[in-house]
């Protein structure tokens, strides 16, 4: 990512979750939210077990991030991934995935590009999903100026095109994903966006992350697992003694299901080269496959969970999902 993108990326998530993106679904108020079952209990868990979920985001965007992704999922604490379809490293991502289908692996809906000089696209025809593209015909950065201008003018039925055709190309590789999530986009940007992506997951089978505590309590009220307490963004940690703020964070981790979403990296050359961001990405691959981070869980009685676990639980409620939000019809 570029210096810019980074730091607005974390200025427009932390504007938009401050305030009501502060509290715990459980203590949103009275009301159907209040009184569903707290998830790590759908998970069949403790209610007060203290659960984490990390899922290593950006999976497929280049090769240095592929590597550091598998390694932290079959060597250290992350529990799941989510792929990157529109990615020039994706063919190389699903590969890998293939020969580890124990993987647990979500679909990392991409509608933004933050590397001009390795741009993606959408995955369907240009022609087809037009009010996605910015007037020179690429995909918006995820700039304030960008998300703001594509939340402005995205059509529904063009985005459901886009979110379908990336969901699709992971299907026909064979390959079985668990969630649905965004990328640059906390819950998709736009509450029909969120909504879509949720039918999207009830006909599909798939889970689909809750970042903000609209979104949460709308799954609460549904029955349907995610996080209930503060989400994690590893851009929004500083870069100074990152990990002993993760080994704190950990520490201080509540109890409920809580998610982080990780963005690792090996940092190699080439990734230097294209990518501003690689020194976020490098520090979050050391602490998860570092021993002090197994560690601290152990130490603190943290239980590691995955989306697979979330996933039954999702497929179980399917129909209440779907009667909540509605079928679409496929563009």
């Amino acid at each position: 990512m570029k210096d810019d993108n980074r730091t607005s990326r974390a200025a427009v998530d932390a504007a938009t979750t401050r305030g009501a993106g502060a509290a715990r679904v459980t203590d949103a108020g009275t009301g159907a939210a209040a009184r569903s079952p707290r998830p790590g209990a759908m998970l069949g868990h403790p209610s007060q077990a203290r659960l984490l979920l990390v899922n290593c985001d950006d999976f497929g965007m280049y090769p240095a991030i592929n590597e550091a992704v598998i390694e932290s999922v079959e060597q250290g604490i992350a529990g799941s991934c989510s792929l990157m379809v529109p990615c020039a490293a994706a063919p190389d991502a699903m590969r890998r995935l293939e020969r580890r289908p124990e993987i647990p692996f979500g679909v990392h809906l991409t509608m933004v590009c933050e590397m001009p000089d390795r741009p993606w696209g959408p995955v369907a025809a240009k022609e087809s999903v037009p009010s996605l593209l910015d007037p020179a015909g690429r995909l918006f950065a995820p700039t304030p100026a960008g998300r703001a201008a594509l939340l402005a003018q995205a059509r529904i039925e063009e985005v459901e095109r886009e979110f379908r055709a990336q969901i699709d190309t992971v299907a026909d590789a064979g390959l079985a994903p668990t969630h649905l999530d965004f990328h640059c986009l906390a819950d998709g940007g736009r509450d029909d966006v969120f909504d879509l992506t949720v039918s999207l997951g009830a006909e599909y089978g798939l889970a689909v992350r809750a970042w903000l505590a609209p979104a949460r309590r709308m799954l609460a009220e549904r029955r349907l697992p995610c996080s209930e307490n503060d989400f994690l963004d590893s851009y929004r940690l500083p870069l100074d003694e990152k990990p002993a703020r993760y080994a704190q964070l950990l520490r201080d981790l509540p109890p409920g299901l809580n998610e982080w979403a990780i963005h690792p990296s090996t940092g190699a050359p080439e990734s230097r080269a294209i990518d501003d961001g690689w020194r976020v990405r490098r520090t979050d691959y050391e602490f998860l496959v570092s021993p002090e981070a197994r560690t601290v869980l152990a130490e603190e009685g943290i239980r590691l969970v995955g989306y697979a676990e979330v996933q039954r639980v999702w497929r179980r409620g399917v129909s209440a999902v779907a009667s909540g939000v509605g079928a679409r019809p496929r563009v």
